[in-house]
């Protein structure tokens, strides 16, 4: 929920979210126990009385959704994820570093909006971090010695946005600066966040890529001839959100062995997640706390997906601030992967600094999802 006040913020102040908050929810709020996160999530879910929390903003319903979760933690003198998920043992994610931006994340000619690196062989999770951090330092140099300095001003995510056209161009400079940082294809995979709405021609019912219209049919030959050479452990959102029958094919075509993402698909809502199920779409799926608007949930859709044996990928938002819970969250539901950008800027690198207090606190508890890759 935004203002929509012109002379404000252009418009994009949240002062109605926050009266929302202090004048309607608040009082409904006071006096319960903050320990039972799904009934104060369900006290706001009904007095905003929408489908998509279009009353009151998913903003303030999210705020104190996740602020109630920290206050439980804080009563009850235990960390978050404890909170989130009380157990002996946590596993904690693969880190999904977006290194070169692409798409409406970046003012180049890519058509694909993510360009990602996974760093799966590492024994820990600060480790995983450690090397996606020297792959990026390392294509830095390799972008600057081929395109010059401009091509290392960073996107929206903190990924480099060099002026590349051609999909190939940047997966093989990814690939040549995993080897340069001293690492193989076995230590740290590849992957890609296609975003196909953003180059969908609705008209024409078909997709513009690399100076290319292709037909969903072709589009799918064209990923599969790009796992075929770089090995993507992970595609995201290959086809427009509502192509369900075209996800399915590819999930078919490429097996368990490459991960299928769903995002713009399931928008981490509960009956389209039920539908892909059904369909058998994907085999992985994107979880936004803010798509929804409240913990509870998104623990849901996560057990949901966990039950379908889907990939669980926990992630940021274009536009995320400092707060690192969704690094709480990620370790508190075992997610296989955590997407929260580059290896730069203070709203990226705060949810790793996060991780890697949370894998120092839990010791001998802690495991590392890269295992399971």
């Amino acid at each position: 929920m935004r203002d929509g006040d012109a002379k404000r913020f252009h418009g994009k102040g949240v002062l109605k979210a926050v009266s929302n908050i202090n004048r309607i929810i608040g009082p409904r709020l006071k006096g319960l126990d903050c320990g039972n996160q799904t009934r104060i999530d369900n006290v706001m879910i009904r007095l905003d009385g929408t489908p998509n929390k279009g009353r009151l903003g998913a903003n303030a319903t999210l705020a104190l959704s996740m602020a109630s979760a920290r206050a439980a933690a804080n009563c009850d003198l235990v960390s978050l994820f404890t909170q989130l998920r009380p157990s002996k043992q946590y596993t904690l994610p693969v880190p999904m570093m977006n290194v070169i931006n692409g798409g409406e994340h970046a003012g180049n000619e890519l058509a694909i909006q993510e360009f990602l690196v996974e760093p799966i062989g590492a024994k820990s999770c600060g480790e995983a971090i450690r090397m996606g951090a020297e792959v990026y330092q390392s294509l830095k140099d390799i972008l600057v010695s081929k395109y010059g300095k401009g091509a290392i001003n960073v996107g929206d995510e903190g990924g480099f946005a060099p002026p590349l056209r051609k999909t190939r161009d940047a997966l093989s400079s990814i690939a040549y600066a995993v080897v340069d940082a001293g690492y193989g294809e076995k230590q740290i995979t590849l992957g890609i966040d296609a975003a196909a709405s953003t180059f969908y021609n609705q008209a024409s019912n078909t997709y513009v890529i690399d100076g290319k219209q292709m037909t969903a049919a072709k589009l799918e030959d064209f990923y599969s001839s790009l796992n075929d050479e770089y090995g993507l452990l992970t595609i995201e959102d290959p086809f427009e959100e509502e192509s369900f029958d075209s996800f399915a094919s590819i999930t078919r075509r490429l097996g368990p062995s490459t991960k299928i993402i769903g995002d713009d698909i399931y928008v981490t809502n509960v009956s389209r997640i039920r539908r892909g199920v059904k369909a058998k779409a994907t085999n992985g799926i994107l979880i936004k706390l803010n798509q929804i608007g409240t913990v509870s949930e998104t623990e849901d859709a996560i057990k949901l997906a966990q039950k379908a044996k889907w990939c669980v990928v926990v992630s940021h938002r274009s536009g995320d601030t400092e707060d690192p819970f969704i690094a709480h969250l990620a370790t508190a539901f075992g997610a296989d992967f955590i997407k929260t950008g580059a290896p730069a800027r203070g709203e990226r690198v705060a949810k790793y600094n996060e991780l890697i207090r949370i894998e120092e606190e839990l010791g001998s508890r802690a495991s590392y999802a890269g295992k399971r890759f």
